[in-house]
């Protein structure tokens, strides 16, 4: 179950140089210990600023970060020794074998020797890729470079782990595999940061949703929170088109 606040955001705003509008306008929420927190939008809310900012890639304009008792403008080292990032862009190295990213990125992380070794073919027999550690990333498919990616993240045994769109463009084998492992770290006492186009899959996999649109929260709390306030909508995915509309998005 959910405990203490690890993540608290008061007041966040980024204002990009050039920019007409903020792409986060004021937004604050918490986040506590050991929950599987959604973080949706549609294109261009600002979700992926959202998340560049909590990992240390990006600068607030203004506000606040705290990740566990850590403030983000004042110890950011501290603070990458306890987080893992899964970004949605594929962060691997395609000339290399799976074997040899994932030692790269255990070795960014400090892992070293035979406990680093025994840990990569853990999560490699974990995600069904054991047969394939020696195979360049170039000859894999979409959804076995996503696994890659996601084992890359969470090599060093994070105390939170950030996803931006992990099962985006891929097939439901992959997607399964993906969402029942995260299933299972956050069981084992991980928190997860998850941003998401699949509205089905973060109404199950989610202990609380929170829905910004144009760089302003909208809406926060536990999907059958959220179900009971709108009981004309029989899903969140019903909420979220009420809340953010129907008009395309092409950004």
């Amino acid at each position: 179950m959910p405990g203490k606040t690890i993540i608290d955001i008061a007041q966040l705003t980024k204002i990009y140089k050039g920019a007409e509008k903020p792409a986060l306008d004021n937004i604050s929420f918490q986040i506590a210990e050991n929950e599987i927190f959604g973080l949706l939008g549609p294109n261009g809310a600002g979700k992926t600023t959202t998340i560049s900012i909590l990992c240390g890639y990006l600068s607030p304009t203004s506000g606040q970060v705290t990740i566990d008792g850590f403030d983000l403008q004042t110890h950011k080292n501290d603070i990458k020794k306890i987080i893992g990032v899964v970004p949605q862009e594929l962060a691997l190295y395609s000339t290399l074998t799976a074997y040899e990213n994932l030692r790269f990125f255990g070795h960014f992380y400090g892992l070293r020797g035979s406990p680093l070794k025994k840990r990569i073919l853990e999560c490699l027999e974990i995600f069904g890729l054991e047969n394939n550690a020696h195979k360049k990333i170039s000859a894999f498919s979409g959804g076995m470079k996503r696994r890659v990616n996601l084992i890359a993240g969470m090599l060093h045994n994070p105390r939170v782990l950030f996803l931006d769109e992990p099962t985006v463009g891929i097939d439901v084998q992959s997607r399964n595999v993906i969402i029942n492992h995260l299933t299972a770290i956050n069981n084992q006492g991980m928190t997860l940061i998850y941003t998401s186009h699949h509205m089905e899959e973060a109404e199950k996999l989610c202990s609380r949703v929170a829905i910004i649109d144009n760089g302003k929260m909208i809406i926060q709390g536990a999907p059958q929170e959220l179900l009971k306030k709108y009981p004309k909508c029989i899903n969140l995915e019903g909420i979220f088109l009420l809340l953010t509309g129907k008009e395309l998005r092409d950004l």
